[in-house]
């Protein structure tokens, strides 16, 4: 088993990395700093999403189906300082459902090598 694949495990699966985006996006809907990235974002789709994104993003099966990020990103004019807050928010989330800081540490590292996908697109 690949060290991610037992990371999506380590986290339960598909149906708790959904409640771990739940409240993710509680959290980053309450930050007034990138908060306004979503306001025109049907929450019900971009929840289902992400959390296909991050199981699959974390070893779990190949549910994505969404654009590139670069594409997905695109004209949004993100900052490092945006990144650095949603990558915040999601350590948050997962410290919140009791994910071990080794494993919310390899979760982040997968994250981060998406950084040059997102910024500045």
């Amino acid at each position: 088993m690949t060290t991610t694949a037992k990371l999506y495990d380590n986290l339960g699966g598909e149906e708790a990395i959904g409640k771990v985006v739940d409240y993710f996006y509680e959290l980053v809907l309450a930050d007034g700093t990138v908060n306004q990235f979503f306001a025109n974002t049907d929450m019900d789709k971009q929840r289902r999403h992400q959390t296909k994104f991050i199981s699959f993003a974390l070893g779990g099966p190949n549910q994505y189906t969404g654009q590139s990020m670069a594409k997905a990103h695109e004209n949004m004019n993100l900052q490092p300082g945006h990144f650095d807050a949603i990558v915040r928010h999601l350590h948050d989330a997962l410290e919140h459902f009791g994910v071990k800081e080794a494993d919310i540490n390899q979760a982040l590292s997968t994250v981060a090598t998406l950084r040059d996908d997102v910024l500045y697109q």
